[in-house]
């Protein structure tokens, strides 16, 4: 353990410690852009920098380990006036379209300039347009609001495994692209929606949920995946009693199995809950057509069939195929029925492959 000393408290950590966590661990908000406890470190955005006594420079925290003896300013004057330049270097390139943004009231970029009063930039120069027209029907890539944090290049590699995005270019013309600059499908993406999950403005958000409510208007309900065996936590957002979208829950207590990890159908394959076409009642086929029916007229005539096959042809002309998409103990429940009320072994599942 070393001592470390932060804006006056002084605090023990492991050897090894980031500055940035040994901040958080003695109370101070450090903002941040880059950083992600998931992702590699990568120390580009600057946001996170401190004022450590005797050293010439400021420190980016989020890659400098603590030393003992270190004492440790984090809001003083050139701290503050260090990150207030930041904000502004990035808002010189940013699209400032905030009313109609998807990530209005849940960005970033928004939350600090408004925390140190950085209301436009002093750095105008040459406007360059990186938005992207995408045909994919998922991702929105609008690059005009990236602040090239670069999250979503490092989060389809070190958690998807795609590398279907990298950066191009440098300097001021610097931007996410796939390779030869091509749309998303073409490219290795599996539209997982990882990239959305990280991006901390609205250069990246989802098409699906386009326009059906802002971050604040919509109610978070923390919910398994239902469509494979996996078991991944997901929020569904909820607005006006209706499903508007799908986001992650990266808190390990709540999503221990995926840590806000999904794959395409979790992120975006919910808008059949409100399908004009779905079902809602049993059907019966009557004289070739399928009529509506109750539920216990459906169990009745279910069961009738089932106990005529099994007395005409024998127990094992039935075979059950239960769901990935059903509890374990509904599962259980399904075999049993089949092996001690049928009398059949006859019992697949669709997950295995």
């Amino acid at each position: 353990m070393i001592n470390v000393t932060i804006n006056g408290k002084e605090i023990q950590v492991p050897r090894g410690t980031m500055l940035l966590e040994a901040c958080r661990q003695a109370g101070a908000d450090i903002p941040t852009f880059c950083h992600d406890p998931h992702l590699q470190l990568a120390g580009s955005c600057r946001m996170c920098v401190v004022e450590a006594k005797g050293r010439w420079n400021l420190l980016a925290s989020c890659v400098m380990p603590a030393e003992n003896g270190m004492e440790i300013e984090t809001e003083s004057p050139s701290v503050v006036e260090a990150r207030k330049i930041i904000l502004e270097l990035l808002l010189a390139r940013h699209d400032l379209s905030c009313h109609t943004c998807e990530r209005d009231g849940d960005c970033r970029l928004q939350d600090y300039c408004y925390r140190y009063g950085v209301k436009e930039s002093r750095f105008a120069g040459e406007i360059i347009h990186f938005s992207k027209e995408d045909p994919n029907p998922f991702i929105e890539r609008d690059y005009d609001k990236c602040i090239m944090c670069t999250k979503c290049v490092r989060v389809c590699k070190e958690i998807t495994g795609a590398e279907a995005i990298n950066v191009k270019d440098r300097g001021h013309h610097a931007a996410i692209s796939t390779a030869f600059d091509g749309n998303l499908a073409d490219s290795t993406c599996v539209f997982c929606g990882q990239c959305i999950m990280v991006c901390p403005v609205g250069a990246l958000t989802s098409k699906v949920s386009m326009g059906k409510g802002k971050p604040y208007q919509v109610e978070k309900v923390l919910t398994t995946c239902t469509y494979c065996g996996t078991g991944c936590t997901l929020e569904l957002n909820v607005k006006d009693d209706t499903v508007v979208g799908v986001s992650s829950n990266r808190d390990e207590r709540y999503s221990p199995v995926n840590q806000g990890a999904l794959c395409v159908k979790g992120r975006f394959g919910w808008d059949f809950i409100h399908a004009e076409d779905r079902l809602t009642t049993p059907l019966i086929r009557k004289n070739g057509e399928l009529q509506p029916a109750s539920w216990d007229e459906a169990l009745d005539f279910a069961a009738a069939k089932l106990k005529q096959i099994k007395e005409a042809s024998g127990p094992d002309a039935l075979a059950m195929f239960a769901s990935a998409r059903i509890t374990n103990e509904e599962n259980y429940l399904a075999q049993k029925f089949m092996r001690a009320v049928i009398g059949t072994n006859n019992v697949d599942h669709c997950a295995r492959l």
